[in-house]
């Protein structure tokens, strides 16, 4: 069968981009940042932060998609203006509520404490990252109860278009599993730091915790002192479980005489050995980031000053921490602190406030209102999509394209889409050795023309279509994104006529050689979206059309016809 010379019409779809969201041609900085010297505690443990990843756990934080029915994220408990904590008792997920009080998670990478939850069930911060996801009440994909599972969760990730390029961009490949996104969200997560409150500036003015603080006041000075003096010297002794300067907990330590269950007062939960660093109980107001304890029980500060003071060991209690047994015959102690002591303490307690983590961009929520997610794609290729032509009969055609350099690359991808924006997939590599060997057909100083032919069973038909550069270091780029209609096999000599053309919105059309009405015509704008269509009449009335160029792409006698329509 002789082949025919079909010009296949395209159109850019440039990605609108706001200001907000996510510019992967300027990531924020997690990976290197200041960290005081006196800071010594770090769990991270293999999994060492990039920018890369943790832009990606950024999103998955935040991304209410990660829940059974789209209205909860991490986030949605670990709030960034609450110091990442709820400031409810109980959070809410999509199937109730949680069992215990949501922990702050600011500075949780600078602690000697691995293990993670209250109860420390998980041995690391990245087992601990999708345990939520996987839990009933909380965001739903536990595969328990009539919940999907995890393997559904991945299903709906993939049809989401942002996570392909964010894995790559983290990994190096688009493939989405458990454990990647648990690496993602564990940088994210250890990125979340606090270290410019009225404590750093004076630590970072003294050779150790011990002397006076020349920013402090005369009380924030004795509550210091109070903090880290061991009872039997006078002091509270809080220094013995939340150790200066991380004020992170001893990881021996064991439950601190709070074992209630929220909404069950008549049980109790002996096995809470975790807290959260004492960092930002406070928010840069002065308020408290939620109510404090695993129960939440506790609204004041001087509550849990109070309680400490005078410990009272609930019967049954059988874990209770050896160093809060101060009292005559191992019971409870009794620090017998004054009211001046207490307000020191609290005081102090309130220099370990920072400001810059609750409004700082790099850790706040990218999405839209909407749901929706600005994502600034990586620079452009190297193409100039200068043209795309088909040579095409019943079975096949040829996508041709020009670069604009020569520069070295590893090969080109081609993709495609149903609708422009998710499903992406792969239906051709061109490896870079083949593009070399193309250079022959060079059309100008710095341009080279390469080819790909369709086979059978993938027709380049009807869909949506970018490429994708790929470096000799794994790097990558994607050209804008365009549409193809191939308009199949059609007989020589058959032409269609557009007249006037341009126009104002109504014209008329010609098919030479074809005596039969068109079966069908539809008019499309250069986003490949149809702006009108009609049956059995060559005559176009749209006047409401805007300016620009469309394509008229007509069905007559088994053949498909197109044109370019230029709209004044």
């Amino acid at each position: 069968m002789r082949r025919v010379s079909i010009v296949l019409f395209f159109a850019c779809l440039a990605i609108v981009c706001s200001s907000t969201g996510i510019d992967l041609n300027d990531l924020f900085n997690y990976q290197n940042q200041a960290i005081p010297n006196y800071i010594n505690d770090d769990n991270t443990d293999g999994n060492s932060i990039t920018d890369e990843a943790a832009t990606l756990g950024r999103v998955l934080f935040y991304d209410k998609n990660l829940s059974t029915n789209n209205s909860v994220a991490c986030a949605s408990c670990h709030q960034q203006q609450f110091g990442f904590s709820d400031p409810q008792t109980t959070s809410l997920g999509v199937n109730g509520l949680t069992e215990r009080h949501s922990m702050r998670l600011v500075n949780s990478r600078f602690s000697n404490e691995t293990a993670f939850f209250w109860d420390e069930r998980a041995a690391t911060l990245e087992i601990q990252t999708t345990q939520p996801i996987q839990d009933h009440a909380e965001m739903g994909f536990s595969g328990t109860d009539g919940d999907p599972g995890f393997a559904e969760l991945i299903t709906k990730m993939e049809a989401i278009s942002y996570y392909e390029e964010l894995f790559q961009l983290a990994f190096g490949s688009t493939e989405i599993t458990e454990a990647r996104m648990q690496m993602a969200l564990a940088q994210f997560i250890r990125s979340i730091q606090s270290f410019d409150s009225k404590y750093d500036v004076g630590r970072a003015q003294v050779g150790n915790i011990n002397q006076l603080f020349p920013n402090f006041t005369a009380d924030e000075n004795a509550g210091k002192t109070l903090f880290q003096t061991p009872p039997p010297q006078g002091g509270a002794g809080c220094q013995t479980c939340h150790s200066q300067p991380e004020f992170d907990i001893d990881p021996n330590s064991r439950n601190n005489g709070i074992v209630g269950v929220i909404n069950d007062p008549s049980s109790i939960d002996v096995n809470v050995t975790r807290a959260p660093s004492l960092r930002d109980m406070f928010n840069p107001d002065g308020l408290l980031n939620g109510p404090l304890m695993h129960t939440g029980e506790f609204n004041t500060l001087r509550q849990v000053i109070d309680h400490y003071d005078d410990i009272d060991i609930v019967p049954g209690n059988n874990n209770l921490d050896n160093r809060l047994r101060g009292g005559p015959g191992g019971n409870g102690q009794n620090l017998n602190l004054t009211e001046l002591e207490k307000n020191q303490l609290e005081v102090f307690l309130l220099t370990l406030t920072g400001s810059d983590m609750y409004t700082n961009e790099k850790w706040s929520d990218p999405f839209e209102v909407d749901g929706s997610l600005n994502l600034t794609e990586l620079g452009t290729l190297p193409v100039e999509l200068l043209s795309f032509e088909g040579i095409a009969n019943d079975k096949w055609n040829t996508l041709d394209w020009r670069t604009a350099s020569e520069e070295e690359f590893s090969h080109f991808e081609l993709e495609r889409s149903a609708d422009g924006r998710n499903g992406w997939f792969v239906v051709a590599e061109v490896l870079a050795a083949d593009v070399v060997a193309e250079r022959s057909r060079s059309t100008g100083a710095g341009e080279v023309e390469t080819s790909y032919a369709s086979t059978d069973d993938q027709p380049l038909a009807d869909n949506y279509y970018r490429l994708r550069m790929v470096d000799l270091d794994g790097s990558f780029a994607f050209s804008d994104v365009i549409y193809l209609y191939n308009p199949g096999a059609v007989s020589a000599g058959l032409e269609l006529n557009v007249y006037p053309n341009p126009n104002y919105g109504n014209f008329s059309f010609q098919t030479p050689g074809i005596d039969e009405l068109p079966t069908a015509w539809s008019l499309f704008d250069l986003t490949g979206r149809k702006v009108w269509s009609g049956k059995q009449t060559t005559e176009v009335t749209a006047a409401n059309l805007n300016s620009g160029v469309y394509i008229l792409v007509v069905d007559v006698d088994g053949q498909r016809l197109t044109e370019r329509v230029v709209v004044r």
